[in-house]
């Protein structure tokens, strides 16, 4: 079951405890969102947009388990191709706009880049996730307003605090630090634990 892996979770770092039902709620966001057909956008900043793109990755192949294609995904690819390709959940680090974030920073506004983003690739059913250990970054916070407004879910990794991402939120999983690279030391385990969950779920 899933929620071993959180069960494994607290038994190494007790100390996130406070944030299991956080956890449990963020997965069951994220696996109907995905059930639908849905995908996920993520950003931060510093460290945070590190978290943001390495999160991604353990959602776009395979993380600790075998993901082959089924037969329906093979299709007609060649053996080939088709053996080594993995199944992925659809996530999208919205760190990786470099042209478009710079581009509309230096044209409009830098604190809505990632909210231009969530508004051109967002559609109702999509999960946004912000990661800000203050809870507070301004960019951040806009990308969850425009989620809101869309239709999307909305998971917050922030600190302690939750800082102004928190009301924004439908669910906040709050690190036990103010301290931001504890924060961030957190923030890791908390979405390794979630990437287990959700691709025993999917592909288990």
């Amino acid at each position: 079951m899933p929620q071993r892996h959180l069960t494994n979770l607290l038994q190494r770092r007790p100390e996130l405890a406070g944030a299991s039902q956080a956890i449990t709620q963020a997965h069951e966001v994220l696996r109907k969102s995905f059930r639908s057909g849905g995908k996920v956008l993520l950003c931060g900043n510093g460290g945070s947009a590190a978290d943001a793109d390495h999160w991604a990755g353990e959602l776009l192949k395979g993380f600790c388990k075998k993901r082959p294609l089924s037969k329906k995904e093979r299709g007609s690819l060649r053996s080939a191709i088709a053996t080594k390709l993995e199944g992925a959940l659809p996530a999208i680090p919205l760190t990786s706009f470099p042209a478009a974030s710079t581009a509309f920073g230096n044209d409009v506004d830098p604190n809505l880049a990632y909210a231009q983003l969530t508004s051109a690739l967002g559609r109702r059913g999509d999960v946004f996730v912000g990661l800000s250990t203050s809870g507070n970054a301004k960019n951040v916070c806009a990308a969850a307003e425009v989620a809101r407004a869309k239709g999307m879910k909305v998971i917050a990794l922030t600190g302690a605090s939750g800082g102004k991402l928190k009301p924004l939120a439908d669910v906040c999983i709050c690190a036990p630090s103010k301290e931001t690279y504890r924060a961030q030391e957190y923030h890791l385990p908390i979405y390794h634990c979630l990437s287990l969950m959700l691709e025993e779920e999917f592909f288990g």
